[in-house]
């Protein structure tokens, strides 16, 4: 597995090594082992989350605060989508900025999200399958989120194309 850094501390993209033959191929998807020893962390995943969407929703941005933060490995199963996380770590260098990578079936590429950052995703291909884990239980209570259009992220998706709930978009701007 290789990881490859982003402008955020803290934050990385894996990418696994792929054995490819006539049959298709094969690869690790996480060995906490080598997750462990090749990003200097110790990480212990508690919680497994899939999604289903079609193209032009939009989920996010979310977090859980306080003792329920997360620490997520995140990646795409089937289809393709524009993940996007916000610093929200505050004192962080990066505190309050924006970063995204299309993440796919077809590259393969993992994101590991750590504590106190605001995630989510806009579905770019017809449908895709959405899989993460989590370093900590999801807490209702613990819940928060900003509206998608916080920060000025380009989700790539045309306006009139965007699917999004009621409840994320009454959430509040990042400034707020």
């Amino acid at each position: 597995m290789n990881v490859i850094l982003s402008p955020f501390e803290g934050c990385f993209l894996l990418k696994p090594q792929v054995i490819e033959d006539e049959r298709g191929y094969f690869f690790e998807s996480y060995n906490q082992e080598k997750f462990n020893k090749s990003t200097g962390l110790s990480v212990s995943f508690v919680q497994d989350n899939q999604s289903f969407s079609s193209y032009g929703v939009i989920r996010g941005l979310h977090s859980q605060v306080g003792e329920f933060a997360q620490a997520k490995l995140v990646r795409v199963l089937q289809g393709e989508v524009l993940d996007v996380i916000v610093d929200a770590r505050e004192g962080s260098a990066t505190y309050g900025k924006s970063y995204s990578v299309q993440l796919s079936a077809e590259n393969k590429l993992q994101l590991f999200v750590p504590r106190g950052f605001y995630h989510g995703f806009a579905v770019l291909s017809e449908t895709a399958e959405f899989f993460y884990k989590c370093d900590n239980f999801y807490n209702r209570e613990a819940e928060r989120g900003i509206h998608y259009t916080s920060l000025g992220i380009d989700w790539i998706i045309e306006k009139e194309d965007r699917i999004i709930t009621e409840k994320d978009l009454t959430l509040p701007l990042f400034t707020n």
